[in-house]
């Protein structure tokens, strides 16, 4: 029996190039194209992505840096590094800070596969920056084909100073088999066939392969807010917490106000969502772009990365989706926002098949009826 028979929105083909989907990502930890030194745990299996655990020590640099093709991170770190922290029992990285962690897994990939990084949402939602290094790598949060050797995260706080230890999960790993060209013919059809973003017929937005999605200023029907700007000097969050924190502690909400507008400060981070409800098919992903300088300088969504299922109901595949929160912040110079403006751009790829495991409620996924939803380190 077909978990997502066609019936129900996702189609049972099998291709040689795209996303590597959740089961065949298991196969990559029994083939050991993935390696660790502890069992990889179910928790770390998502829709189409590897959670990445961090090690136990975390190297202090004085400054980002990309290791080149003729280098290891850890060179770079003996250049560049100012002191190390032991991560074994927890520890704070302060915000301000730029900090190296080696990951737990290490990959031995086939001639094929590549690799391709992304924050996790709720490292996105606290402002933590996040990049993934390869060695010999020339781009951050990409692994190229074959790669065989270690990996690194580096973190940099921005807002809150936060508290993280030796197995933390802040950043998650796609795989990429071959090429999988994307079109705007292909992503056409699959808006025709599954209403990708819940606009009206006729008003969607469609440029090369991606599609658009507006900003929602209008107000939460439960709450009246249009979003969220975080406090600074604030308490240190735990990343690994679950609803431990007072929101007011870190973040002054934003009501919706009578110009229809929100000015971007620029040492200032935020918290809003989209008008539009987001689906994302179980046999594709989606990614934002998360800086586009024709729409505006500021950057959108850090996390970037919709598993397959997310806002997708089997059950119901014509059902609208799920509003997608972003994390936004302006660069350089004050910026204002209006109610349905352009604020990002979503392109999707295919999977080689479905998942096995779509994102939603069977899976834990902490965002998949969200509104306008902060991190889940705080209380609802």
């Amino acid at each position: 029996m077909e978990l997502f028979p066609a019936a129900a929105g996702a189609t049972a083909s099998h291709h040689s190039t795209g996303i590597l989907p959740y089961q065949t990502i298991k196969e990559l930890v029994r083939a050991r194209e993935v390696l660790a030194p502890d069992p990889i745990e179910p928790a770390q299996y998502q829709p189409a992505s590897l959670d990445l655990r961090l090690d136990s020590v975390a190297y202090r640099v004085r400054a980002s840096f990309l290791p080149g093709a003729q280098a290891t991170v850890m060179e770079k770190i003996e250049q560049f590094g100012m002191h190390e922290i032991d991560l074994t029992r927890g520890a704070v990285l302060e915000r301000g800070c730029v900090y190296i962690v080696r990951m737990m897994e290490s990959l031995a990939l086939g001639s094929r596969l590549s690799a391709a990084a992304n924050p996790k949402s709720s490292t996105g939602r606290l402002d933590v920056f996040t990049r993934l290094i390869a060695d010999n790598g020339t781009a951050f949060d990409r692994v190229e084909r074959g790669y065989k050797g270690p990996l690194y995260l580096e973190i940099a706080p921005r807002t809150f100073s936060i508290e993280a230890r030796r197995g933390s999960r802040l950043n998650q790993l796609r795989f990429r088999r071959g090429l999988s060209p994307s079109s705007e013919t292909a992503l056409r059809r699959l808006h025709e066939r599954f209403r990708l973003v819940d606009a009206a017929p006729g008003a969607e937005t469609i440029r090369d392969d991606t599609i658009g999605v507006t900003l929602d200023l209008s107000g939460d029907a439960r709450t009246g807010l249009i979003g969220y700007r975080a406090k600074k000097h604030t308490d240190v969050i735990d990343v690994d917490a679950r609803g431990r924190y007072d929101p007011l502690d870190f973040w002054e909400p934003i009501p919706a106000g009578r110009s229809g507008g929100i000015v971007l400060n620029p040492d200032d981070f935020y918290i809003l969502a989209t008008k539009e409800a987001v689906k994302v098919p179980p046999d594709h992903a989606a990614e934002m772009v998360a800086y586009d300088t024709m729409v505006g300088e500021f950057r959108v969504h850090y996390a970037g990365f919709f598993d397959p299922g997310f806002g997708f109901d089997a059950a119901a595949p014509d059902a609208p989706g799920t509003k997608a929160v972003l994390e936004v912040r302006s660069h350089d110079v004050p910026f204002i926002l209006e109610h349905e403006q352009i604020i990002g751009w979503l392109r999707y790829e295919r999977l080689t098949g479905a998942t096995d495991r779509p994102y939603g409620a069977d899976l834990g996924s902490s965002y998949q009826s969200q509104g306008l939803t902060l991190g889940k380190q705080f209380k609802l």
